[in-house]
């Protein structure tokens, strides 16, 4: 396949790597052009860096399979989610509906959670509401930083769910679970970056 990743820092970097090793084209990725993960890889490999914040309909390679977002923070808004043959994927380190929002983690364990898990789902227009692709649960060791949790579990966990959904998106075996709003929640960023990256931004306006 053809595909684009969205992404940066140590997760974006191995997204990439598995879909190189697994034999696909990456026509391009976007990431902050200071980036020493991803955007090293990309450059070793010579594929085509767009700079965080600018990716949009216009900006993104034609002939796109699927977009793949990897810790991304730019917002992939309608047109370039319909740019692609297939739509974009993204990784969520929660069980959705379950812990929509930024810091997922952090509320898993500060909600006294037993269990959490990763989620690859199909973006749309909703902050983390797209169709299912695949999920995974872990037990969740409250004792330990929501840190600990995503660098032990939740980050090798999504590297292998996303690698597992290209591989069957791939061979034509798409998954689209709706999920059931009845058991959602969301929960703000913990952090101040929400001040400047305001989770309205997610919401399109007609």
């Amino acid at each position: 396949m053809r595909i684009f990743i969205s992404g940066q820092k140590y997760f974006g970097q191995e997204i990439l790597r598995a879909c190189l090793t697994q034999g696909h084209e990456i026509v391009g990725v976007c990431c902050p052009l200071d980036d020493r993960y991803i955007g090293r890889l990309a450059t070793l490999n010579n594929i085509k860096i767009i700079p965080a914040g600018s990716l949009n309909f216009d900006t993104m390679p034609a002939g796109c399979d699927l977009g793949i977002t990897a810790h991304s923070f730019d917002y992939i808004g309608r047109l370039t989610r319909y740019k692609t043959k297939h739509g974009w994927i993204g990784y969520h380190p929660s069980l959705l509906p379950r812990h929509r929002g930024r810091s997922a983690i952090e509320w898993a364990i500060r909600m006294n959670d037993i269990i959490t898990g990763g989620s690859v789902y199909w973006l749309n227009s909703g902050i983390d509401h797209g169709d299912i692709e695949r999920q995974e649960w872990i037990w969740l060791d409250r004792n330990k930083s929501a840190s600990d949790v995503w660098k032990e579990q939740l980050l090798p966990l999504g590297i292998k769910l996303i690698a597992e959904a290209v591989e069957d998106i791939s061979n034509g075996k798409i998954n689209k679970t709706p999920q059931d709003g009845k058991f959602s929640t969301f929960e703000p960023g913990i952090t101040t970056k929400d001040i400047y990256k305001p989770d309205l931004l997610m919401i399109e306006t007609i």
